[in-house]
């Protein structure tokens, strides 16, 4: 099991949200993006997930949620429990106010940009599965203990691209 101290993994987090590489990602990703607002006192921005504003020539406004790996892994880790003891919902499990995921992985220089609704919809759909299959990753923060699941990124990527169409059934006519 992995062993964090909390405000070591924060202080470093938050060391990366200055990283000049964040602003390329953004441009590359969005390019009619004009600004980008960090957020990082605690409040209900950030604990709705939020970490960035990105705001668009059109007015529009992204929220983004950023993960850093300082290891290049074939993986996604989706963080189901942020307390496993308490049973307190981890990122993935909860409904956050942000519109993307900005997953970056620090020595490839890549960063994913997933999109929150529909990496809840594949989680909500594919978690036994994903949960029995796939290595689960614990991390033990000193008084609590948090419990992710590591998903290939090829995985990940199909089940969000699955989650993007939706079916209904068709309208009984007779009614």
């Amino acid at each position: 099991m992995t062993v964090h101290d909390f405000r070591q993994s924060l202080a470093r987090s938050h060391g990366y949200a200055d990283a000049p590489w964040w602003l390329e990602v953004y441009r590359t990703a969005f390019p009619s993006l004009i600004g980008c607002h960090d957020i990082r006192a605690d409040g209900w921005a950030q604990r709705g997930g939020i970490d960035r504003m990105l705001v668009l020539s059109s007015g529009k406004t992204l929220s983004v949620d950023e993960k850093v790996r300082e290891r290049d892994w074939p993986d996604v880790l989706l963080e189901y429990w942020s307390d496993t003891g308490a049973r307190t919902p981890g990122w993935v499990a909860k409904d956050l106010a942000c519109d993307f995921i900005a997953y970056a992985f620090v020595p490839s220089q890549t960063c994913l940009l997933l999109p929150f609704q529909q990496l809840r919809r594949a989680w909500q759909t594919h978690r036994k599965e994903w949960v029995s299959e796939f290595p689960t990753i614990r991390a033990d923060n000193g008084r609590y203990i948090t419990t992710s699941v590591a998903v290939p990124r090829d995985e990940l990527m199909k089940r969000i691209g699955e989650a993007m169409f939706v079916s209904w059934a068709p309208e009984d006519d007779a009614a």
